[in-house]
């Protein structure tokens, strides 16, 4: 009977345990997107902005993942100090329910919790030519911002259209997470597609900026010389893919990028020299408007960095 009883229990266990292994849509405080992918040795988390690291220390035991992070509000003064939470993350089925407690002991223990949703696996690299795609939209009327929504209410609107452009202005000239401008949206979703677009930022600034693809992948918007590469440079999928070779041109030039996204695979062709070729993303990227793969999502473009110019955007969706 005892015998009996401790096989039950470790079955129990086990089955906890590997409750938690894959990958997970995290929708965290202040509604920013996570993501989250557990396998038997090792945790790999993104947390709102920045790219996907591994969690060097964690206990995972009766299938509760526990881990510390240390985080700061978004846009916080340079001198306020940051806070350490412990984590702890436990999964039902396909949910994912999250809390966060300051892991100093003597701070007031107030809970904030959050959720997530697994991800599907990775679907097969999808063979292109066997793809169809629609007529080409045009996203940008090239007088205003008809069909254009910033993403977040109470941040500075630096877009307009001007002289046939898409134009973002800002003071903003350093590649730091956050900035106090917003982001701009198409107000339609799309799910798969190809997208094609010219960019262009100033000479003297560095020059950053990015492209969302459904509003999940940020496709590296940034000049050939730029200090600002993005971690991976011109035509990167942010801190995910990188490019074959850096294609991009002069600061103060035109860019032009046509990407294609399909069944969570993405082609970057850069000035007309193909940089990713069908490469398969795992998961968002930072600043993400949300991190479900599963969801549509607009065209979205990075406003909180450096100023840019955007024209000739159009987007063929994919015909099933």
């Amino acid at each position: 009977m005892k015998r009996h009883l401790l096989f039950l229990l470790l079955t129990a266990t086990a089955l906890s345990q590997d409750a938690l292994e894959g990958q997970w849509s995290l929708r965290l405080p202040n509604d920013e997107a996570g993501w989250l992918a557990v396998e038997k040795e090792s945790v790999s988390l993104l947390w709102a902005v920045g790219s996907a690291r591994p969690v060097e220390k964690f206990t995972r035991e009766n299938g509760v993942l526990q881990f510390e992070k240390t985080l700061k509000r978004p846009l916080a003064p340079p001198d306020e100090p940051a806070t350490r939470y412990r984590i702890t993350l436990t999964a039902q089925g396909d949910a994912l329910n999250g809390e966060m407690l300051p892991a100093d002991a003597n701070a007031p223990q107030s809970a904030v919790r959050f959720t997530g949703r697994k991800l599907p696996p990775m679907p097969a690299r999808p063979d292109l030519t066997k793809i169809a795609f629609g007529a080409p939209i045009s996203l940008f009327n090239g007088r205003d911002l008809t069909g254009w929504k910033i993403s977040r209410e109470g941040k500075k609107n630096g877009w307009s259209a001007r002289d046939g452009l898409l134009c973002n202005d800002t003071p903003k000239t350093d590649f730091s997470a956050y900035g106090d401008h917003a982001n701009l949206r198409t107000e339609a979703e799309f799910e798969d597609f190809q997208l094609h677009l010219e960019y262009r930022l100033p000479a003297g600034t560095g020059g950053n900026s990015g492209i969302y693809l459904r509003g999940l992948y940020e496709v590296q918007v940034t000049h050939k010389d730029s200090k600002m590469q993005g971690i991976n440079g011109p035509g990167a999928v942010f801190g995910r893919v990188t490019p074959t070779h850096n294609a991009g041109h002069p600061a103060g030039e035109w860019d032009t990028l046509d990407i294609t996204l399909a069944d969570r695979h993405i082609t970057v062709v850069l000035n007309g020299e193909t940089v990713i070729d069908n490469a398969p993303v795992p998961g968002c990227t930072g600043g993400a408007l949300h991190s479900d793969v599963t969801r549509p999502g607009p065209i979205y473009l990075q406003g909180d960095h450096t100023s840019v110019q955007y024209r000739h955007l159009t987007l063929r969706p994919r015909v099933k």
